[in-house]
């Protein structure tokens, strides 16, 4: 059973996608495990056989449980450390009848409005006793129905979310209780940036142009290149640089809460392939359907609030993790360049990192460098 992060006990096993005789390969989705953070696929990293199912679906087991067993070795699976995908949605019943069907040879009586509108939400009308004459159904039935129908589901999202935000909150207060945050500014001139977008995309079609959160992605992957520091995890007392360089993205989701899930080796893709990943990442985690590798392989997240207008934004470490960059609003303002005064649009960038793994100095060192990259977008 993979882990969501160190205040999670134990998940249930939702679905097998696979089963005793599959082949697999590393990096196949096996199964759809549930916690009290959501939904996600379990991915695979050994290839074989699968010879046994050692957990059944709808069992509760705790966090470390052997799930399967390939070619007689026990499965090893993700170890996720944030957050998970919004819980995927029930999915509605189908109707067991048309709205157009009759009680044995007696048609149904039902006002055209009612009979519209049950044949566009699929409601079954042989459910629905009429309130009309002669037991004829109405409008207000059909939609009172619906409100039945939907009751169930909307209070599960609702539930789901609330255990979401639960998880999110006691993982964060876990962050700031045992972690010695520090926190750093910096405001970045992004005239270079957004000249450079505007003759990029002027040959590119709506849906292919690229936003500048791509090129801050880019450039805060590259920046940990030169400072490590800000790349790895604090683990068993000590700091655990990584190899990999997978920025995690904060994503707000609809129903409420927040995931954080990485796109890979972000330093080697181009930027056009960063706004693919971003935009996948978006897609998917809004409908459920993220993987345990991109839940458990950030090596440092960035939070970017511009959306939201805010300006300012100094966001908690996700641990195991040691750092996290916030980016605000593109906000136009006056800047002194040559003796003279322009207008440029910025974007105020922050740190905040975890003083056991970097100083102050290799924080500056940082965001300075980032800012540099930004300045030459055309080399990102």
């Amino acid at each position: 059973m993979p882990s969501l992060g160190a205040d999670m006990e134990s998940g249930t096993l939702v679905e097998w996608l696979v089963q005793p005789g599959a082949q697999v390969n590393r990096g196949d989705l096996v199964a759809v495990v549930e916690t009290q953070k959501g939904a996600i696929d379990v991915e695979i990293f050994e290839s074989g056989t699968i010879t046994e199912i050692l957990v059944e679906e709808g069992e509760e087991v705790p966090v470390g449980t052997p799930l399967a067993i390939v070619n007689g070795a026990h499965t090893e699976v993700a170890t996720p450390q944030v957050a998970a995908a919004e819980p995927a949605a029930t999915p509605k019943a189908a109707p067991a009848s048309s709205p157009h069907r009759r009680f044995g040879e007696q048609r149904l009586r039902i006002s055209p409005a009612a009979r519209r509108l049950a044949l566009r939400e699929n409601v079954n009308l042989r459910d629905i006793h009429g309130s009309g004459p002669d037991a004829a159904i109405t409008l207000a039935d059909v939609e009172l129905a619906i409100k039945a129908i939907k009751a169930p589901v909307d209070q599960k999202r609702t539930d789901s979310s609330a255990a979401m935000s639960e998880a999110i909150a006691a993982a964060m207060a876990r962050s700031k209780r045992e972690i010695p945050h520090y926190y750093l500014g910096h405001e970045i001139d992004m005239n270079s940036v957004m000249t450079w977008l505007e003759r990029e995309n002027t040959s590119r079609s709506v849906a292919d142009r690229l936003v500048y959160a791509a090129l801050l992605l880019k450039a805060v992957a590259l920046a940990v290149k030169q400072v490590p520091e800000m790349n790895g995890f604090w683990t068993g007392g000590n700091f655990q640089p990584s190899d990999n360089i997978h920025v995690g993205v904060a994503i707000a989701l609809r129903g409420g809460g927040l995931v954080a899930p990485a796109i890979h080796d972000t330093d080697r893709s181009s930027v056009e392939g960063i706004m693919g990943s971003l935009r996948d990442l978006v897609g998917r985690a809004r409908s459920g359907r993220l993987r345990s590798s991109e839940v458990s392989d950030a090596t440092i997240t960035v939070t970017n609030l511009g959306e939201q207008s805010i300006e300012q934004v100094f966001g908690v470490i996700y641990p195991p993790q040691v750092a996290l960059v916030g980016f605000g609003a593109l906000v136009d303002r006056p800047r002194v360049e040559n003796g003279g005064i322009f207008v440029r649009p910025t974007v105020f960038a922050s740190l905040s990192a975890d003083h056991r793994a970097s100083v102050g100095h290799r924080g500056a060192q940082f965001l300075a460098e980032i800012d540099r990259l930004l300045q030459e977008p055309e080399k990102l």
